[in-house]
């Protein structure tokens, strides 16, 4: 789809298994694919747990989904978030979703929504299955999310700066197998945003999880990379050794 094109987009909460204090840091994050215009946040706001979600709905125009408990054991809530969701893809109005759950049993659901070509965004703890992570486009730790949110304010205070992102073996492979696989010209380099989508293809990687802000900070620590950027704009990296 056309970036010139001002998409849909729609972001739905299980407030059960999320925290609302991931809001604000997750709309940053979804204004890449668009704009997100239908906002939603499932579960039985009655329940003392979910009392938070009272002003941050007001605060965000998030439309609260009240669903009561129907029976012991059975969740009604994502029953009614995986229905909202069918129907708008259903619809034709929605070009990408975010959902933000640490709970697999979204997995079909996303899953689905891809199948129609669909972009979809997961936002969830560092406990959230595999299963859930690999099939999202992206897929983000938002426990991370809302840590460099914060260092990023407290670096525009002069706070006391967090340690920095560091990259661990199995990113490192992730990184090297895209920069295989990535068209290269006669001196070796390849574009940086090729790399990029070869990695997500493989993965729901993406560089937040790792504490980066993008893609060429990432390489920038790299010592095995050198990064080029040229003067149409963009950004070429090579492999060292």
């Amino acid at each position: 789809m056309s970036q010139e094109t001002l998409r849909n987009i729609a972001l739905l909460i299980d407030a059960d298994n999320t925290t609302p204090q991931g809001i604000d840091p997750v709309l940053t994050v979804m204004a890449e694919l668009g704009q997100v215009n239908i906002r939603r946040a499932y579960g039985n706001f009655a329940k003392g747990n979910l009392a938070k979600w009272d002003k941050i709905t007001n605060r965000f125009g998030i439309r609260p989904q009240q669903q009561f408990d129907v029976s012991k054991g059975k969740n009604a809530t994502d029953m009614a978030m995986t229905i909202d969701a069918i129907d708008l893809l259903n619809q034709g109005k929605v070009d990408g979703f975010g959902l933000m759950t640490s709970d697999s049993d979204f997995t079909p659901l996303v899953t689905r929504l891809r199948q129609d070509g669909i972009v979809v965004y997961g936002f969830g703890s560092s406990k959230t299955p595999e299963s859930f992570r690999s099939v999202c486009t992206r897929f983000i730790d938002i426990d991370k999310l809302i840590a460099a949110n914060k260092q990023q304010n407290q670096a525009s205070g002069d706070a006391k700066q967090t340690d920095a992102p560091s990259i661990d073996e199995q990113l490192e492979e992730l990184i090297v197998a895209a920069y295989n696989e990535a068209k290269r010209d006669q001196k070796g380099y390849a574009k940086l945003q090729q790399v990029g989508q070869i990695a997500g293809n493989r993965s729901s990687f993406d560089v937040r999880n790792y504490g980066f802000k993008s893609l060429s900070d990432l390489f920038d620590s790299l010592p095995n990379f050198q990064i080029d950027r040229r003067d149409d704009g963009q950004i070429y990296v090579k492999r060292l050794h």
